[in-house]
């Protein structure tokens, strides 16, 4: 089999899948639809680990190829074709992978749902949708990627469209998503303007070329090309990847079932934005304001998002809100050029980040769909496998030594201390301070869920849908299609930093792709003290970072395990900062009064000016009033005599006569 036809397969696999599984979900059955989804995503992961394996030990270089040329106009080829370095070979591993362990956790999550054939459709199309933009050469196809993974995420963010809330969530992510998406168009359209070409290698070859060039947008202020397009493409990125202050979408996407929620959360739709910045790597070098811009959003959200995630009681919000701040932490790295530094983040992250979505999945099905942590606890017991894999999940987000979340955040952390960059104190400081509040919010979600007493009451006749506090039955582990994936993710979870840090980080395995300035590298200056992954993590021990991590720990269990009342007791001698948090620094509520308020007036407005008063008004129904007065008007004169007619027909004669001599 040929490079070119394995590298055609590993998309169309998961998309013939999805136009099965959707398309004939009468003929295949529920069987059939997670059958064919399952092997065709299990195929594109082993086809794609093949790839890395090549790259990694076949000698494999990188392959840039056309597969299919759209269109030409004006010189300018629209194609679809492939880049396979050793970024977009990992993240198409990761990417499937991940896609694969959500397929088969799917068949138990989603077993009694109506809907059963359709969401395995979704899924595998959002898996296609993914690896059409990692594996692309040139921003059409990068656009189109990107564009149907938010087009996916609307239809399984709103899968249970019988649900008020549920199609608000769809509906605000793509909204959301579409403000990001226009500077991200806008970013293109400029590429486009500025190099004449679609194509990455040419594009970035020719980047260097145009960095002293400006444009007057503003009158009296110019801008460089570079930075108006790394900005602009950054938009895009902060939309996908849910940035501040365009990140009110993704915690409103827990609506959705937990399977999607681990697929959008660990390692396609938010993540996408973080690829697609460190693939530009070779525009973003070229501008230090945008690299500034980066970073500063980064930080903020990092800590703020962790913030916001303290207060929350709904377990999958939780995760999601940390998610948010882990994307600030890949995002802060972005912008102090540690591409390669986001992306090992972005790996780790998908596997436990994934592990802890399906962990908090596996806890609602034993308790009957449940997701207040308030009315949890005790579970430990009951689930163990579920408790284990938690708390490998927990351990690796928090950073703690030897896990695979320690590798990347701790990297993320020195490098940011070793930026000169402007505002690098400040992000500094922010991914310092987030190190806390995520050990913190981390501990807080296992001890209630976990530990202490049942916050439930067990009640066999409550009904199908039995009020907070009251389950159908007890609490049990979950089965075999739930449990295994979390044990697999659990797995990557606890050794992937360990075994790939020096390789991918410090031995210049991503700079093929990812090339960086020298007075930029701050990876290679953190890679300066490394001395292995052992010698890292018992340096570890003597950091601020550590302490930090133990020191969330400590707090969280002396308020949540000690002495449980100082939650609620804090909460009553603080009652502004807990609502500031539980209202989400109010930005909702901001946008809902500035922008859709308006223009919601706006639409109102139109609608009864110019539609209801204007169209239908004077347009349409005046035009019937005016026939009908008309007509009115006209009939009296048909009477049907005949020497009427004959009457009108001489006085019309001597009218046409008085005219015809009067012109004369």
């Amino acid at each position: 089999m040929s490079l070119k036809l394995i590298l055609v397969l590993i998309p169309i696999l998961p998309l013939a899948a999805a136009a099965i599984a959707g398309l004939l979900r009468q003929q295949v059955g529920r069987a059939g639809a997670h059958w064919i989804a399952i092997l065709a995503v299990a195929m594109s992961f082993f086809l794609s680990a093949w790839v890395l394996y090549q790259h990694m030990y076949g000698g494999l270089g990188t392959v840039n190829i056309s597969i299919y040329t759209w269109m030409v106009s004006d010189g300018i080829h629209f194609e679809i074709g492939f880049l396979i370095d050793h970024l977009s070979t990992l993240m198409m591993t990761v990417v499937t992978f991940v896609s694969w362990m959500v397929h088969i956790y799917t068949i138990g999550y989603m077993a009694e749902d109506p809907g059963y054939q359709r969401f395995f459709s979704y899924i595998a199309l959002f898996t296609f949708s993914m690896l059409m933009l990692v594996m692309s050469n040139n921003f059409l196809q990068l656009f189109f990627g990107w564009e149907a993974v938010g087009l996916v995420s609307y239809l399984l963010i709103g899968f249970w469209f019988k649900r008020e809330s549920a199609i608000f969530a769809g509906l605000k992510a793509f909204l959301v998503n579409r403000v990001g998406d226009f500077g991200f168009l806008l970013g293109i359209a400029a590429v486009l303007y500025c190099f004449g070409s679609m194509d990455y290698a040419e594009v970035f070859s020719k980047a260097p070329d145009i960095t002293g060039d400006t444009v007057t947008i503003i009158p009296g202020f110019e801008w460089r090309w570079i930075t108006l397009i790394c900005v602009c493409l950054f938009i895009g990125a902060m939309g996908k990847s849910a940035q501040a202050p365009l990140h009110v979408w993704l915690p409103d996407s827990m609506e959705g079932p937990t399977p999607i929620s681990a697929l959008i959360h660990a390692a396609t739709m938010v993540t996408a934005g973080i690829f697609m910045v460190s693939r530009m790597s070779p525009l973003f070098e070229l501008s230090d304001a945008a690299l500034s811009f980066v970073m500063l959003i980064g930080a903020v959200t990092a800590i703020s998002m962790g913030l916001v995630g303290i207060v929350q009681n709904d377990i999958k919000r939780v995760i999601a809100y940390s998610t948010l701040s882990q994307l600030g932490y890949m995002t802060v790295a972005l912008g102090v050029s540690a591409y390669s530094a986001a992306i090992f983040h972005l790996m780790t992250h998908a596997f436990f980040k994934a592990l802890l979505f399906l962990a908090a999945g596996s806890v609602i099905i034993a308790l009957h769909h449940q997701q207040d942590m308030r009315f949890m606890g005790g579970l430990r017991k009951q689930m163990p496998v579920t408790w284990i894999t938690a708390w490998i999940g927990t351990l690796a987000l928090i950073g703690f030594p030897f896990m695979s979340g320690f590798y990347s955040k701790d990297t993320i952390i020195e490098a940011v201390h070793a930026s000169s960059r402007w505002g690098a104190g400040v992000a500094y400081w922010a991914v310092l301070i987030g190190v806390l509040i995520t050990s913190f919010y981390s501990f807080r979600l296992l001890y209630l869920t976990f530990h202490g007493q049942p916050r439930y009451t067990v009640d066999v006749g409550a009904g199908d849908h039995p009020p907070d506090g009251i389950v159908q039955h007890t609490p049990h582990e979950s089965p075999l299609v739930v449990t295994v994936p979390l044990v697999l993710l659990a797995i990557p979870s606890v050794v992937i930093g360990y075994l790939t840090i020096d390789p991918v980080l410090f031995g210049g395995w991503l700079s093929d792709s990812l090339p960086v300035l020298s007075q930029n590298d701050t990876v290679a200056a953190v890679g300066e003290h490394f001395d292995g992954a052992v010698a890292m993590a018992k340096h570890a021990l003597s950091t601020a970072p550590f302490w930090l991590m133990i020191s969330g720990f400590v707090l969280a269990t002396f308020i949540y395990r000690i002495r449980p009342a100082v939650a609620d007791q804090l909460q009553q001698k603080l009652p502004g900062l807990h609502r500031i948090l539980e209202n989400k620094f109010y930005v909702d509520e901001l946008y809902q009064k500035t922008f859709v308020a308006r223009t919601i007036g706006i639409g109102n407005g139109l609608w009864k000016k110019a539609d209801d008063g204007l169209i239908d008004g004077w347009l349409v129904n005046g035009s019937a009033r005016l026939m009908n007065n008309l007509s009115a008007r006209v009939r009296v004169w048909q009477s049907g005599y005949l020497f009427h007619y004959a009457f009108a027909m001489i006085v019309g004669l001597i009218g046409i006569l008085a005219i015809w001599v009067m012109l004369k």
